[in-house]
């Protein structure tokens, strides 16, 4: 029996919010989906699904919002000039840096950003 991973799941506080960061990250995500409770988003054989507290608490039986870093997203970029000019665009439209485009010690280009509900998105190339 095998395992592939087909899911990551993010609960939001604000659909619209949420969706609207994830669009400036580069996803095709359409508006009609702001209004949605649950919403999916497929990239190379991995979904990415956003969920609203309310749909959170129905699945699990309840919620509480989760405290320090959790879960790290983390997005290949095609090249260091692609993610810095792909940071700049985040930080343009208001989102919160956590670390600036810098040259890691194991030889990538890294960005840390956070997304509208405080989770970590690093950026790589």
């Amino acid at each position: 029996m095998g395992i592939k991973l087909d899911m990551v799941g993010l609960v939001v506080q604000d659909m619209k919010k949420a969706l609207d960061f994830y669009r400036v990250l580069g996803f095709a995500i359409p508006e009609q989906a702001n209004e949605e409770q649950h919403v999916e988003v497929a990239q190379d054989g991995v979904r990415l699904a956003f969920d609203t507290v309310e749909i959170a608490k129905s699945v699990y039986g309840g919620w509480e919002p989760a405290s320090g870093h959790r879960i790290e997203l983390a997005f290949l970029c095609d090249d260091a000039a692609a993610l810095d000019a792909l940071y700049a665009k985040i930080v343009e439209h208001g989102y919160e840096s956590h670390r600036e485009p810098w040259d890691a010690v194991w030889g990538q280009r890294y960005a840390i950003v956070k997304d509208p509900d405080g989770n970590l998105i690093s950026l790589f190339a």
